[in-house]
């Protein structure tokens, strides 16, 4: 281990800055195998960050280090795992905010998964690479430009490599769509839409009793997510969310590595949906304290983005109302056409599809399964959402054991989250252009794209 932790020291040093090229396939390593087990510390085991921790556990060529958590029924979970995994006991922070930093003082830990709410993400990215672990972190990975800004400036200055764990980037029908992207089935691109469409409403306030239950308190009188989600829908009017669609479209689109965003648009509908919630709720009424209270975020918030091929993408939030979970993808091409989602798939393709009509996307998403699916499917079913989750910790773990850089980096972890205070500044100023910085600094026209396809794992 020792041998590695210095290797990874002296690369770091050498490599600051950006990588231009990569042989990795969607974070897989191609590199010689290494046998040495990664020591891995977690900040952050609540319900994401333990089922982070329990993929984790399953890997043989991983150990948990340490966890850090505020919360100490979630720490006595955790350790639960990770004994029943028949691991070694892990050192334990969490007796203040910033306890996380003398987790980040162990020499031993390599690398930290960070899934804390969103308030904390980037500063403790931050402080992650600065102490030189290699660092994962959950979405969204920034707030304002300026933490997107700190995330790619900390990530040249110290060169310890920061990956997104965005984990839909690798849902099966998304990879077999982007197989389907690389090999031209639709030809040039000309347009997306993307978003996240999923009723959080029982996420968002709950009894206080069990994390989805449902009841209309937040804050410090609910737990879990509502603790601290739901403030950000009382006072930010913006898309507060938009990786979980933007990031599979990126990848498609060759975002920081050929392709960039631009500038975009956004628009905000009324916020009646938290408050229509509370006041029929059982547990609600009009006369609840909460009913009185002045939501800002939009219902559906739509931001238009452009990008420097003059392509067009359109990502929706929408998280307030009744609805059915969608993430509402489409691809479109000179060639043809796929509009895809759990609840429908269906695809056009000029002279293979008859007429004007759609035709059922079952066959080609056969046709084009991704490898990595081919490979790992059986295996990775077993863990979260329907299996990505056993991919993203997947790419995480070798991108880390060889030191190199992650399929989804820090360039893409501020381009992606700046759509949030974009989006912001365009609602407040009637949906004015907002231009998107150059997170890359003009080297967005050499880097390459990533090999997503070549089976080399």
């Amino acid at each position: 281990m020792n041998s590695r932790r210095n290797f990874i020291k002296k690369s770091t040093i050498a490599g600051a800055g950006i990588t231009l090229t990569s042989n990795m396939a969607f974070g897989l390593a191609t590199g010689p195998n290494n046998t040495e087990k990664i020591n891995i510390g977690v900040i952050g085991v609540g319900l994401r960050g333990t089922n982070h921790l329990v993929n984790l556990l399953k890997r043989n060529d991983v150990h948990i280090g340490a966890i850090c958590d505020i919360d100490p029924a979630r720490i006595d979970i955790a350790l639960k795992k990770i004994d029943e995994a028949n691991q070694k006991k892990p050192r334990v922070f969490g007796k203040s905010d910033y306890d996380y930093r003398k987790l980040l003082e162990l020499q031993e830990v390599e690398a930290v998964v960070i899934a804390t709410p969103w308030l904390w993400h980037t500063r403790m990215a931050k402080d992650s690479m600065l102490a030189g672990k290699y660092t994962g972190i959950e979405v969204s990975a920034a707030n304002t430009l300026e933490e997107c800004w700190d995330l790619v400036n900390i990530h040249e200055q110290t060169g310890s490599h920061l990956m997104i764990l965005e984990n839909v980037n690798y849902r099966r029908d998304v990879l077999a769509v982007l197989n389907m992207v690389k090999q031209n089935v639709f030809g040039e691109l000309v347009h997306f839409r993307c978003g996240y469409q999923h009723d959080l409403r029982a996420v968002k306030f709950n009894d206080g009793k069990k994390p989805y239950g449902g009841g209309v308190e937040f804050g410090e009188k609910a737990i879990s997510e509502a603790k601290w989600r739901t403030q950000h829908s009382l006072l930010r009017n913006a898309d507060v969310y938009p990786t979980h669609g933007l990031g599979p479209i990126a990848a498609m689109a060759d975002i920081n590595r050929g392709n960039r965003f631009v500038s975009l648009t956004s628009h905000a509908s009324k916020p009646l949906g938290l408050h229509h919630y509370i006041v029929n709720h059982p547990q609600g009424g009009k006369n609840h304290p909460n009913a009185a209270l002045k939501w800002k975020q939009g219902d559906v918030i739509t931001t238009t983005i452009e990008t420097a091929r003059e392509e067009t993408i359109i990502v929706t939030h929408d998280c307030n109302l009744p609805r059915p979970y969608s993430l509402g993808f489409r691809v479109q091409g000179v060639q043809g056409i796929s509009e895809f989602d759990y609840h429908t798939k269906r695809i056009h393709i000029e002279g293979s599809t008859e007429g004007h009509g759609w035709e059922d996307m079952k066959k080609w998403l056969e046709q084009y399964d991704h490898p990595l699916w081919k490979k790992y499917g059986s295996s990775a079913t077993k863990a979260g959402h329907g299996g990505i989750d056993f991919y993203i910790m997947n790419a995480f773990v070798e991108s880390v054991k060889e030191n190199t850089e992650p399929p989804m980096d820090a360039y893409d972890a501020a381009a992606w989250s700046a759509v949030t205070p974009l989006s912001e500044l365009s609602i407040e100023n009637n949906g004015e252009p907002q231009d998107f910085p150059d997170f890359t600094r003009g080297n967005w026209i050499k880097r390459l794209p990533y090999n997503w396809i070549k089976d080399t794992y």
